[in-house]
């Protein structure tokens, strides 16, 4: 499997499942939307290697100094930061893979995002996208629930919209880290959700990955 070089990452291994699915490999260009401060983009330019290209795109003009700084502590200065909306997704060149995690949840329209990413790949190229199903979440049991979040449970419906936004379905699956006690799994809830679940059972949200392609072209990158 795909080494991505994201170790404090709960969610990291559907998404080295779905670069080995996809062959990721040095020189492709991608685009990470909706990319925070930049930890998969900067993880997705030691793949792709100085002879690829990362666009790290987010809505928050904040995010883009986060990018460069985080892409300069690890020497990837194939990392090019944008500040857009993903509704408004215009990239200067064709790349090989657009990829969005939990940002499909917090968009007004998660459709137009997909379709523009879809828009931004080469045809033949590729769109993977990870969205959870927040209320299949437990603490202790009990569901979680995300009340700041537009469509908390559009992973339940990813498979759907990838298609309606034009794209060829590939594979999908669905994939939740589970854990009690301190621990990563806490960890990463806490700072979701501001609540520490000290000793009690967790199952975070599964995580719905969709591995899509932009219909035409000849595959490979």
């Amino acid at each position: 499997m795909i080494d991505i070089d994201l170790r404090n990452d709960v969610y990291r291994r559907p998404l080295a499942t779905a670069l080995e699915r996809l062959g990721l490999s040095g020189g492709w260009r991608c685009v990470d939307v909706g990319a925070g401060g930049g930890d998969v983009s900067v993880a997705l330019a030691r793949l792709v290697g100085r002879n690829g290209r990362v666009y790290a795109v987010d809505s928050d003009p904040a995010r883009r100094d986060e990018v460069a700084r985080a892409a300069a502590g690890a020497g990837s200065a194939q990392v090019v930061a944008l500040t857009q909306a993903g509704e408004d997704l215009t990239l200067p060149e064709a790349v090989d893979l657009a990829y969005c995690r939990f940002l499909l949840l917090h968009v007004r329209r998660p459709l137009d995002v997909l379709a523009r990413m879809r828009d931004a790949v080469r045809p033949g190229g590729w769109v993977v996208a990870q969205e959870p199903v927040t209320s299949a979440g437990r603490i202790g049991g009990e569901p979680l629930s995300m009340p700041g979040a537009r469509h908390p449970d559009i992973g339940a419906l990813l498979p759907a919209l990838a298609r309606d936004a034009g794209l060829s379905l590939v594979d999908a699956w669905a994939e939740a880290p589970a854990w009690a006690g301190p621990g990563p799994v806490a960890g990463y809830l806490e700072a979701l959700t501001d609540v520490d679940p000290r000793e009690e059972p967790v199952v975070l949200p599964p995580l719905v990955t969709v591995v899509a392609r932009r219909p035409g072209g000849a595959g490979g990158a």
